[in-house]
């Protein structure tokens, strides 16, 4: 049973947000818990996106506020093996880089790092600068993975939905959860 930490910034890419937050909802069976931190600019930018305010509909998950310090995955003791950042700003990625715990989301990360935790970073923005390349380079060394939201295209998805849902497979895969989806050379699980 898997303890995962879904945490919403304000980068684009609110549907990849709400593709994972779906998901996860379905695979209850393979999750104690489910928490969820958004930032005030990631309901902003799920609004304009998504033109809704959908990130209410999902009671079954714990919601935390950005400066929520009580938390129980703000310490290494609450035992939460998995935190997706989907989307990551770059702001977000720079500041877990820098070991800047300065809110619930870098704090969550920085726990995720040092209990060595799977800390997964859906970054969104292109093209990178140098300082992006680094900022990924120091995560990555520390233990993180960088998953870019680069869709794939294998299955000739037919929606955007669909396309989205490629990226957000691969980073339920990253997790360690077990899913149906479509895999290369085969059909669905």
């Amino acid at each position: 049973m898997h303890k995962i930490v879904v945490a919403i910034t304000g980068a684009s890419g609110s549907i990849y947000a709400q593709i994972l937050l779906d998901k996860l909802a379905s695979l209850k069976g393979q999750c104690e818990s489910v928490a969820v931190i958004m930032t005030p600019n990631a309901k902003e930018v799920w609004k304009t996106e998504l033109d809704n305010e959908s990130y209410t509909d999902y009671a079954t998950f714990a919601f935390y506020a950005q400066q929520d310090f009580t938390a129980p995955f703000a310490s290494g003791s609450g035992r939460y093996d998995t935190m997706i950042i989907i989307p990551c700003s770059m702001g977000t990625l720079g500041r877990i880089a820098h070991g800047i715990s300065a809110d619930l989301i870098t704090r969550a990360a920085d726990v995720v790092l040092k209990e060595r935790r799977k800390l997964i970073c859906v970054v969104r923005d292109t093209p990178y600068n140098l300082i992006h390349i680094r900022n990924m380079e120091t995560i990555t060394l520390a233990g993180g993975i960088i998953c870019p939201a680069t869709p794939s295209f294998y299955r000739r998805p037919a929606t955007i939905e669909a396309v989205a849902a490629t990226v957000v497979d691969r980073v339920l895969d990253l997790a360690g959860l077990s899913i149906s989806t479509f895999r290369w050379g085969n059909e669905p699980d």
